[in-house]
């Protein structure tokens, strides 16, 4: 019987190999499901191949083309080699959108969105070609943050918050992707001489990032917990809205897409698994899990929920939900299935509902292939 096992431990170890599949599948997850999933993948990226623009991009813009060269990048089992010359073009169009300002957008108002999510592209294109220009985008992202270098102060309900860059009104969504490029990009900051300090006279050591504690505090002020948030329309149910005092399901209702925005938020912003906050937000989530919907909104930003569920519940570093009904549901293989079964025949993903932009094949199908590996592989 050992010598059985062991000879169908190698089979499986050689299958795994041969096949080209990453060396860091998720070991929760069935090697059938990763098996599908792969040439899954391998089908969205073929169609995005067969939509990229002449000028190297996905819908000439930043965001959605930087959207697709992740999901190309971050692609299993050599589905995409190094040097392959549609990253390179669209990497090249999202460096022409570099602006002298650090930031990488066009000339539509979704400034922060575009930079962030472009610099998360750089990032994983792994050149260091591109270290200014990341160095400089992070510093742009900070300086849209709604604090006393902009005219705010603590006690407005927004401060600590980031938007889109075109007002003054933050929001989850944008804090949530601006905080996740932060926290991949710490390497690249910029530290004064001021701040740069030793540890043991050799080690450098850098300064606070106060961007982190101003964001917790808008984050606070965004979660539906009566015991830490100051306002009296915060319920206790620990889920999140859009911003404080409006939520997209109606009121200050918390729904499903901010909620996981909200976790993985906290987990980028340092906040400790154990803090009463991120507690009552996970709470929430078992509360409400679910694959077939974005909870509270229905179809609505559908795929966003997906992308964001899937990196939430992966930094988070949790494999399986308990569910009220004492059910243990293995996310990774429940989420994979389900993407795997709505996958269109053309290799594209699409929702039915047109809202966020989700009736964008390109950015949809990038959103997928992102969640698919997210579920599947480790880093």
């Amino acid at each position: 019987m050992i010598k059985r096992s062991f000879v169908l431990f190698f089979c499986v170890c050689f299958l795994v190999t041969v096949k080209g599949y990453a060396q860091n599948i998720s070991p929760v997850v069935d090697i059938s499901i990763i098996h599908e999933a792969q040439k899954s993948i391998s089908r969205g990226i073929e169609y995005l191949r067969g939509t990229q623009q002449d000028d190297g991009s996905w819908d000439h813009y930043p965001a959605i083309t930087a959207l697709v060269i992740t999901a190309m990048l971050k692609s299993p089992g050599g589905i995409v080699q190094p040097g392959d010359p549609d990253v390179k073009k669209g990497l090249d169009f999202i460096i022409k959108h570099v602006k002298p300002d650090g930031g990488i957008y066009t000339d539509d108002p979704m400034r922060c969105y575009n930079t962030a999510i472009s610099l998360l592209a750089l990032v994983e294109a792994h050149n260091t070609l591109y270290n200014d220009i990341i160095s400089n985008a992070r510093e742009y992202i900070i300086k849209l943050q709604a604090d006393e270098q902009v005219g705010y102060s603590y006690e407005d309900s927004l401060y600590g918050g980031i938007g889109y860059g075109d007002d003054k009104r933050p929001d989850m969504s944008n804090l949530q992707t601006a905080l996740e490029a932060l926290a991949r990009t710490e390497s690249y900051e910029k530290v004064s001489e001021a701040d740069l300090k030793t540890r043991n006279g050799s080690e450098p050591l850098r300064g606070n990032r106060p961007y982190y504690e101003k964001a917790i505090v808008f984050l606070t002020r965004s979660q539906n917990l009566a015991s830490t948030n100051p306002y009296s329309w915060a319920s206790n149910d620990g889920g999140f809205i859009y911003y404080p005092g409006n939520s997209k399901a109606g009121g200050t209702r918390s729904y499903g897409s901010m909620t996981y925005a909200g976790l993985k938020s906290f987990i980028y912003a340092r906040v400790d698994k154990n803090d009463e906050r991120v507690k009552a937000c996970y709470r929430w989530i078992t509360d409400n899990y679910t694959v077939k919907e974005n909870p509270g909104i229905g179809d609505n930003g559908l795929f966003y929920y997906y992308h964001t569920m899937s990196k939430a519940l992966k930094v988070y570093g949790v494999d399986f939900i308990e569910t009220p009904d004492r059910q243990n549901h293995n996310w990774r293989e429940d989420l994979m299935n389900q993407l795997m079964t709505i996958q269109k025949e053309d290799g594209s993903w699409i929702n039915d509902s047109a809202r966020w932009w989700e009736n964008n094949r390109d950015l949809v199908t990038a959103y997928t292939i992102l969640s698919l590996i997210n579920a599947g592989w480790t880093e």
